[in-house]
């Protein structure tokens, strides 16, 4: 990240994810989260850094979490970023954790992170893992560290889930892009989450 760009993200008061933030808190209000859940400040805390998980003996991310109480809001929608935005944020800060009991699935989404795919038979670890740090197009290459989504990214001058990244990577090798809430995708999400153990928090974040 750039000095800019950090500086964008720490400012709490007129950063670019703020107006998410708000729209996540009134609908926690709207939508009767707090009938089951009170506030989230208290019952959210901690629980984004442990998602994916499963709920019921199915891997689902946060985002299908969310979803699971309100159907109608639809993937990529202001709504359930905003939502999931705000609960994210009450784990800001707070170590990721990923439940040992997901082995089997971490292992499938470490194979789909290594598969080469597309046109261009590219793999997501030909990137994150080979030639991190340098620059794509004139964008720094990350090591894939999802800790801060959803998220503000400049290139979009707005928010967007990490599936909405994944989709794009996917396009980019000229592969057939995984429909949201695909379960490979929350697979590969569950792995780069356990890659990311131990990190902190900072969604939403802003990249470029």
């Amino acid at each position: 990240m750039s000095r800019e760009t950090r500086a964008m993200q720490d400012d709490d008061a007129t950063g670019p994810a703020v107006l998410t933030l708000l729209d996540g808190e009134a609908l926690w209000g709207k939508l009767g989260c707090t009938g089951c859940h009170g506030d989230a400040k208290d019952s959210m805390k901690g629980v984004a850094a442990r998602y994916p998980a499963l709920v019921a003996g199915k891997l689902v991310s946060l985002e299908q979490q969310v979803r699971h109480r309100n159907p109608a809001l639809a993937y990529e929608s202001r709504e359930l970023l905003a939502l999931s935005a705000y609960v994210a944020r009450q784990s800001k800060g707070m170590p990721i954790t990923i439940a040992g009991h997901t082995q089997s699935l971490i292992e499938s989404g470490r194979a789909l992170f290594h598969r080469k795919q597309g046109q261009l038979n590219l793999a997501c670890a030909q990137c994150h893992d080979d030639n991190w740090g340098k620059k794509l197009a004139g964008t720094p290459i990350p090591q894939a560290h999802p800790t801060g989504y959803p998220i503000y990214r400049l290139e979009w001058q707005g928010m967007g889930s990490l599936t909405r990244r994944f989709r794009n990577c996917f396009t980019g090798m000229r592969a057939e892009p995984y429909a949201h809430g695909a379960p490979e995708l929350v697979e590969l999400e569950l792995y780069l989450m356990w890659r990311a153990r131990g990190m902190p928090m900072d969604a939403p974040a802003v990249r470029p």
